[in-house]
């Protein structure tokens, strides 16, 4: 937060009330975006707990119910220990989630690795809609000038039109998952 990283400059704090204000759901990445296999479980669960302290000191009262996997799939112990933290957390695989789903790892559509390829976008949607999954999509930044994991604000409103019309339902993971009647099996999440 508050940070110029190798990609670009990272969010500012005005920006998280800025984000729930308008219904969007934040999601935990790790303080320090730690690779999710070449991170030991240790250091990884440190990352996500500075990550909370770190959201609790600009948001009170405000938690991450969700979780997205940095950079690769999870150690299978990782994947254990901070599936337990969280209502779900997913990694890529751009496919959707279809029939039973992981809930400690469920699949998502990275935006930016068809950004120039509609079409694929569009196919996968139709996929989607035909055998009735559950589509995440992804992607790190929307700007008219984005990153390499983002794309721009033309390309995520084309993206979301066409799933509209696919009939598709929209809406971030965590209200998906109260939509599909998850409900967490013990306290409180993170």
């Amino acid at each position: 937060m508050g940070q110029v990283a190798p990609t670009g400059e990272i969010f500012v704090e005005d920006d998280l009330k800025l984000l729930t204000e308008q219904g969007h759901e934040l999601g935990c990445h790790t303080f320090s975006h730690s690779h999710s296999w070449d991170t030991g479980t240790a250091a990884f669960e440190r990352s996500v707990e500075e990550n909370r302290l770190a959201l609790k000191r600009a948001m009170p009262g405000l938690k991450f119910k969700t979780f997205s996997y940095p950079i690769s799939p999870p150690r299978p112990r990782t994947k254990i220990r901070i599936g337990r933290r969280f209502l779900a957390c997913r990694g890529g695989g751009q496919v959707s989630n279809i029939a039973a789903a992981d809930l400690n790892h469920l699949r998502a559509f990275f935006l930016e690795k068809s950004r120039d390829n509609m079409q694929a976008i569009q196919d996968v949607i139709d996929d989607n809609r035909r055998r009735r999954g559950w589509l995440i999509f992804a992607a790190h930044d929307i700007s008219e000038t984005p990153t390499r994991f983002g794309c721009t604000p033309r390309q995520f409103e084309a993206v979301v039109r066409y799933a509209v019309a696919s009939g598709a339902l929209i809406a971030p993971v965590d209200k998906a998952l109260t939509m599909l009647g998850h409900r967490p099996e013990g306290g409180e999440v993170n």
